[in-house]
């Protein structure tokens, strides 16, 4: 793993359980469901799983209680081979948890608790010393806001490539957008953020054109099925996805992201960096679960091409 890249993840840890239903029940309805499941998941421990089967050494930030949820999510991590020295852990609020309802039809309804993941601590000493040696570091918004944007400041002072997925979304400071080196937003955020409609991959261009002249460096549009949109210096670009049957979308943009992040910090272009994602995302939501349906590099690599990158204006 000497020449792995480096990467430092922060972010939540939650125990999913995963709620197998036909449907999900409207107001006051009673249904019989399917099944239900205890998994690893967290935005935080999705991304960084996702980032180490793809090869990477990865160091995680992350905040758990002490109880059996957190010792479980602690021991499925390690076995990931995750670098986990500056996991905490809490005294008094326990593990977070996640309420998937995950629907015959692939689409997912969910509601985190959480726990721990609230009072997640990151000090600038610690953060400057996590950060020595890391390639990119990779964040997202289940953490409380001030410890990201301290945490997204001091890898932007280290010099340190910052990839920010901004979920759940909540408003974000000005100052913000020229710390990010890759921004990964889906149809929602991208149109919540730019102020404009993204359904398609034109109008995931145009939202993504908005918040690069915020600053951000690169832009990244997903879409879903679609595939995915690069917003660069050098033009926009389209990368269809393939068509696979989903059978559960939880941590497919996790995956995407992890996958993203380990291209670019190889040395890959914003181009075949999110080629990468997509494919790996396909595979994912084939799968049920959270970390476990996420795919190791050999099995990416094991997928069909994927359709011609269509330049977009």
């Amino acid at each position: 793993m000497n020449d792995a890249p480096q990467i430092l993840v922060l972010g939540s840890l939650n125990m999913d359980l995963l709620l197998r239903v036909p449907r999900a029940p409207q107001a006051g309805e009673t249904l019989i469901g399917h099944s239900l499941a205890l998994l690893p998941g967290g935005k935080g421990g999705n991304q960084a799983v996702s980032c180490a089967r793809q090869g990477a050494s990865v160091r995680l930030l992350a905040r758990i209680g002490d109880d059996a949820d957190g010792r479980a999510l602690r021991d499925a991590l390690a076995r990931d081979g995750i670098v986990l020295d500056a996991l905490q852990v809490d005294p008094q609020e326990p593990t977070g948890r996640a309420l998937v309802m995950l629907e015959d039809s692939a689409q997912n309804r969910i509601v985190v608790l959480p726990g721990a993941n609230a009072a997640l601590q990151a000090d600038e000493a610690a953060l400057a010393q996590q950060l020595q040696g890391a390639q990119f570091f990779v964040t997202q918004l289940e953490s409380p806001l001030p410890v990201v944007l301290a945490a997204v400041a001091a890898a932007h002072r280290a010099g340190c490539p910052v990839l920010l997925n901004p979920s759940p979304m909540q408003p974000l400071p000005d100052s913000l957008w020229p710390q990010l080196d890759t921004l990964v937003v889906n149809e929602v955020e991208a149109a919540a953020y730019a102020g404009c409609a993204v359904t398609t991959p034109e109008e995931a261009a145009a939202a993504g054109q908005v918040l690069r002249a915020r600053g951000v460096a690169r832009v990244v549009v997903t879409l879903g099925a679609q595939g995915a949109v690069t917003v660069e210096q050098g033009g926009c670009r389209w990368q269809p996805a393939p068509q696979v049957h989903a059978v559960d979308t939880t941590a497919a943009g996790d995956t995407f992201a992890g996958a993203l992040a380990v291209a670019l910090a190889a040395g890959q272009s914003l181009a075949e960096a999110t080629a990468r994602g997509v494919r790996a995302a396909a595979v994912c939501v084939t799968r049920v679960g959270a970390q476990v349906s996420i795919p190791t590099a050999a099995e990416i690599d094991a997928q069909a091409q994927l359709p011609a990158v269509k330049e977009l204006p």
